[in-house]
């Protein structure tokens, strides 16, 4: 069997990365920042930096597609690795990935166990990108 070419994975995980555009774009009008690496585009700083600060675990990013926000230029290349392993799960799961990731947390939370540390999907960027 082929493997998935790198546009069928783009357009796999086009529906997220157009989120992850769409907020970095406001970030951009207030402010923000953005930079190309690679396959994937990072925003920072502007209302990107405020939405993350009000998540749960005041994450230093977050990964939407082949999008990653980041509340800095600094912060982004701590998380990097980690959050390019997250970019590889939406190029799998596509359209699923988020849902999945939330009922993977959701059932976690309802089992007494850490629904961020102990996600599998967080389990493979933290053991796949060292961070």
């Amino acid at each position: 069997m082929n493997s998935p070419t790198p546009l069928t994975k783009f357009l796999w995980a086009s529906p997220w990365t157009l989120l992850g555009l769409t907020v970095g774009t406001i970030g951009l009008l207030t402010g923000g920042r953005a930079r190309r690496r690679g396959p994937v585009v990072e925003f920072y700083g502007g209302v990107v930096q405020r939405f993350l600060a009000r998540l749960p675990n005041r994450p230093l990013a977050m990964t939407l597609g082949h999008t990653i926000l980041g509340v800095s230029a600094a912060g982004l290349d701590v998380v990097r690795a980690h959050e390019l392993v997250h970019v590889r799960q939406y190029e799998r799961w596509g359209p699923a990935f988020v849902p999945a990731y939330l009922l993977c947390s959701l059932r976690l939370w309802l089992t007494g166990k850490d629904a961020y540390r102990d996600n599998p999907f967080e389990v493979e960027a933290y053991r796949q990108g060292k961070g």
